[in-house]
């Protein structure tokens, strides 16, 4: 087999300990580091000493991140995806896992996986945090919701966010449990006068001092997580490149997705999409396309992989918008696939067009048009769209027999 790298190295990472094979010219010399700051320059100056040009590390938790940080700039860097570089069974210590590795990269035979620049890098932990916010957020509101119904306050029943302006001023009422109920329902906004009786229903219930101190501290929690949010909001808005500021704006065009699902897709996938040879990729590295899993001429799970989560998920949830966005593609999409391959297929194939549309729109930065409703009336092969109608047909129960016009 060719080698490539003659020079080359794998680092085994673990939380204390850096494991060290370093290859040269065929010979093999394996060294412990440590972690901290000092042991990982003296690392660095090994490896240029033994005249490495290029290393590969696993993506360990992260783990990796400071060994990466620290030898940036210095060598040529390649973060493996541990499935993609697993050694023979049964031959596992940290000795033998460095070697493998660097022997996959003296063949070049090691994968890299996608490491953005460092400004990225710091958006998208940016980002992320603010989502893990969001995600406690909405946990710390079940909390508030299973307190209201152990005091058989039915809120949730009456008005459709009970943290929102109006459902947050009866629950601090019900908190401080100062007011009745009738003072309590006039708190509500005006739209929700016509609620106004199901709401005094509702509010009839035997809250005690225990529910009160639970929803106190709920809702103090919220206002905390809330004020946490808005710091992110504005950190995100002031690290952002005037380029991707632009892109957020194109992206905040497409129905289903607003400003910060397109911060969460930029933070992603950066703005320069030469990183992907195509949006075919795109879709494969984020796990939105169907998997591939043939053999003996079967086609087995078409599960798809795991892919970049928090790209993933924020881009499902923009479909599930998308789909209720009126006289759109996507809605049309979403319909369509709906009732052959069902709701949950459907949400993944809109998401799939949604990051094929991010990709074309930050790669060519244009206007965002859409395809309209009537895109899938049209008929680019009549012959075989003729055949799926009378198949349909037929399995109605009809017998059917066509005739081509004259023309």
């Amino acid at each position: 087999m060719e080698t490539k790298n003659p020079r080359c190295a794998g680092i085994d990472v673990h939380k204390d300990m850096l494991k060290v094979a370093a290859r040269v010219d065929g010979g093999v010399v394996v060294e412990t580091f440590g972690t901290t700051s000092a042991e990982i320059f003296r690392l660095s100056d090994w490896l240029a000493s033994q005249g490495i040009t290029i290393v590969a590390m696993e993506s360990t938790g992260v783990y990796w991140k400071p060994v990466w940080n620290l030898l940036e700039g210095r060598f040529q860097l390649i973060l493996a995806n541990a499935q993609h570089v697993k050694a023979i069974p049964g031959c596992k210590t940290d000795v033998k896992d460095c070697r493998w590795l660097a022997e996959l990269l003296e063949y070049g035979l090691v994968p890299p996986s996608l490491v953005p620049p460092r400004p990225q890098r710091d958006l998208r932990d940016l980002t992320r945090q603010r989502t893990t916010l969001g995600e406690d957020r909405a946990r710390v509101v079940n909390r508030v919701q299973k307190t209201l119904e152990d005091a058989n306050i039915k809120l949730a029943s009456v008005a459709t966010d009970i943290t929102g302006k109006s459902g947050r001023a009866v629950l601090d009422a019900l908190a401080d449990g100062k007011l009745s109920i009738d003072q309590m329902v006039e708190l509500v906004h005006k739209r929700m006068e016509a609620k106004k009786p199901a709401l005094r229903k509702a509010l009839e219930g035997k809250v005690t001092a225990h529910h009160r101190f639970m929803l106190r501290q709920a809702l103090d929690q919220i206002d905390h997580l809330d004020e946490q949010i808005l710091n992110f909001d504005r950190r995100i808005d002031e690290v952002m490149s005037p380029l991707e500021h632009e892109g957020v704006k194109r992206l905040d065009a497409v129905p289903g997705l607003n400003a910060k699902t397109a911060q969460v897709v930029i933070a992603e996938i950066g703005t320069n999409m030469g990183a992907f040879p195509s949006a075919k990729h795109l879709a494969s590295w984020a796990g939105l396309c169907p998997g591939n899993n043939q053999s003996a001429g079967k086609r087995r799970s078409g599960r798809t992989r795991q892919g970049n989560g928090y790209l993933k998920a924020a881009l499902c949830q923009a479909a599930w918008a998308a789909s209720r966005t009126r006289r759109s593609y996507f809605s049309v999409q979403h319909k369509r696939l709906t009732t052959r391959r069902g709701v949950k297929r459907a949400n993944i194939a809109v998401a799939h067009s949604l990051l094929t549309t991010c990709y074309y729109l930050l790669k060519e930065p244009r206007e965002y048009v859409d395809l309209g409703i009537e895109h899938f009336q049209k008929t680019p092969d009549p012959e075989r769209s003729a055949k799926h109608m009378v198949k349909r047909l037929e399995k109605l129960g009809y017998k059917v027999t066509i005739e081509k016009a004259a023309a």
